[in-house]
């Protein structure tokens, strides 16, 4: 980085800033070394030269002590190592006292090089956020702050620019980069007609385009709301650790005092300061800087892990979870099935194919279900929206609405008795009382769906459809998929009925993935909602606990197999952090060990788990 450089935006001035204050620690860090270095190799002035190295090194450890004392609020690992050390001193140990704060503050710098390389991964996601919006007003064009675009607005998008909104193109075909969305490396070429997301980037050919959203609707928007939770919701382990620390640190010091003066009252004075050394040795073995560091930095990296592979998780909880999922759920339209519905077959009673087409076209228009939008790119047509009133979507169900004045139903048998039977998804027609006809439609499956059932199986995992689509349909979907279960022709509340009824019946966690409106309730009462975030509806995104940014199901086995990696580094750490205190414990308690024992003990363990934590960004 050139020192010239000059900056304006708090960003960089902030940046900045946090820079001197490391260089300025680095600096420090070194000199306290050197002093060290020194006052080992000389045979005057050792306390001095121990003393000082021991201030500037542990400048910040003995800062925050001595704050928490006079807060009266002391036990935590700063006191720890602040007493240990400051025992060392006393005792004569000044080479071990200063390499305690050594070693803790080589801990402390490969901790934050973790987490700077997990955050690395997080903040990426940041970087989606768009700087300006180009308006096109008339014949002028206008750079605007994407908050103030309106649905509606035409804007230009050039070579380079990140999509600020939710759009649609109007003119011109593009490739769009949309790696730090999804997390695939694909470009992906979009023509006029199609959907771009905010927070993709233009890398071949200037586009216009129409303002589907606002910025506070758009994906990125809700991409970075989701982020800014993900430190909310704590797991129980987490949870634990934090509530273990506030009261193992008071039993390691009263522990630390008994074996320091206790013992000594019945093996006589001589041996007081033999104990006391082993009570300071207790202290520095007994720190839980590593279990607090290592466990949230071991959730934090594989949140960082998932998020690179367009997996946002809303909370380390969730992860957790995941990680220990024993039943998968899937809503069928739009989840597992493309929701891409083509037109099959057009059954008319009384009326051309083409006009029962229009009818249905007409009476589909407000809806935002897939169904809606095969209809709608089938009629490719101009819609009269001047002859649709009273619209109102029946749940489940289908659509109800004044067409021309008359009145129109277009919907499956719960909405219209009178419908004849069909095996696949169909569109019956009763306008002004009169049976028209219906439209079947075909839906296909997704390649993912096929790979990821497969896997999960391999896992042991149980897997179910819950669909509200016929019978035939669904049961069509399940053969060809080789689920466990599926159910069909549920309305949105026999779902959830039907979730709950399996939740009762399962031992272990239940996960639901949907994408839709009517997916939003399954996705809050299960144990983990996952929701497929591209397509999927806001609302559904709201209600679940994972968010995919794309499309494509085998992320779903990706999130798992980094929750599963997770939850083994964890326990990896715990066991090792916990066996080698122990160990050095009671070679510490029989006097076959010394101080630099304890110190490994801490803060080399400290290390090897900070170390093995970010193998899950890997």
């Amino acid at each position: 980085m050139s020192l010239n450089h000059s900056c304006s935006c708090a960003h960089c001035h902030q940046k900045n800033k946090s820079d001197n204050v490391n260089h300025l620690y680095s600096v420090l860090f070194i000199t306290g070394i050197i002093l060290f270095v020194i006052a080992i190799s000389i045979p005057y002035y050792k306390l001095q030269f121990f003393l000082i190295s021991y201030i500037i090194i542990g400048f910040n450890v003995i800062k925050n002590a001595i704050y928490n004392i006079i807060k009266l609020n002391p036990l935590d690992e700063n006191f720890l190592m602040f007493i240990a050390t400051v025992g060392a001193f006393i005792i004569g140990e000044y080479p071990e006292g200063v390499a305690v704060m050594i070693f803790y503050q080589i801990g402390e710098f490969f901790n934050e090089k973790a987490i700077k390389k997990t955050r690395k991964e997080i903040s990426s996601l940041i970087n989606i956020k768009p700087e300006y919006a180009i308006l096109k007003i008339g014949e002028k064009e206008q750079k605007v702050k994407p908050d103030t675009l309106k649905v509606g607005d035409i804007i230009k998008i050039r070579v380079g620019d990140k999509v600020p909104v939710d759009c649609t193109i109007l003119k011109g075909t593009s490739e769009f980069d949309t790696k730090i969305l999804t997390g695939e490396f694909a470009p992906m070429l979009k023509k006029e007609g199609e959907i771009i997301l905010s927070g993709s980037i233009n890398i071949s050919k200037v586009v216009y385009a129409k303002v589907n959203k606002t910025y506070e609707n758009s994906t990125v928007s809700k991409i970075l709301e989701i982020m800014e939770k993900t430190s909310s919701k704590k797991s129980k382990t987490e949870n634990f650790i934090s509530t273990f620390a506030r009261y193992y640190t008071p039993v390691v010091v009263i522990t630390a005092f008994i074996i320091s003066f206790i013992p000594p009252l019945f093996t006589g004075f001589n041996s007081f300061y033999s104990w006391l050394y082993k009570g300071l040795m207790f202290l520095v073995v007994s720190c839980p800087c590593a279990l607090v560091l290592s466990i949230p930095l071991s959730y934090f990296s594989g949140i960082g892990a998932s998020s690179s592979k367009g997996i946002l998780i809303k909370g380390s909880t969730y992860l957790d979870i995941l990680s220990k999922a024993k039943t998968f759920v899937f809503d069928k339209t739009g989840t597992i099935t493309k929701g891409e519905f083509q037109i099959s077959k057009i059954v008319s009673k009384k009326t051309s194919d083409e006009e029962l087409l229009e009818i249905v076209a007409h009476g589909e228009y407000n809806s935002n279900h897939p169904i809606a939008k095969g209809i709608l790119k089938a009629y490719n047509n101009s819609i009269n929206i001047s002859d649709i009133s009273e619209y109102e979507e029946i749940s489940g169900c289908g659509v109800k609405l004044l067409y021309k004045g008359k009145p129109l139903l277009v919907g499956n048998k719960n909405l219209i008795p009178e419908s004849e039977n069909s095996d696949l998804t169909t569109l019956n027609v009763l306008y002004d009382n009169i049976y028209l006809g219906y439209i079947e439609l075909e839906d296909k499956i997704k390649k993912s769906a096929f790979s990821l059932i497969k896997n999960l199986k391999n896992k042991n995992i149980k897997t179910i459809i819950l669909s509200g689509d016929k019978k035939n349909v669904v049961e069509n979907v399940k053969d060809q998929l080789k689920t466990d279960e599926a159910y069909y022709e549920l309305l949105p509340q026999d779902k959830v009925y039907k979730l709950e009824e399996i939740k009762e019946k399962t031992s272990g966690y239940v996960c639901y993935v949907g994408d839709g409106i009517n997916d939003a309730p399954s996705l809050n009462i299960s144990d983990l909602g996952i929701s497929m975030g591209t397509i999927g509806s806001d609302i559904a995104i709201e209600a679940s606990d994972i968010v995919l940014t794309s499309d494509n199901l085998n992320l779903i086995l990706d999130a798992i197999n980094i929750s599963r990696k997770t939850r083994k580094i964890i326990i990896e750490n715990i066991v090792v952090i916990l066996s080698f205190k122990f160990i050095v414990l009671l070679l510490a308690i029989l006097s076959l060990t010394n101080m630099w024992a304890a110190v490994f003990a801490d803060v080399g363990v400290s290390v090897i788990a900070i170390l093995n934590s970010i193998r899950i960004l890997k």
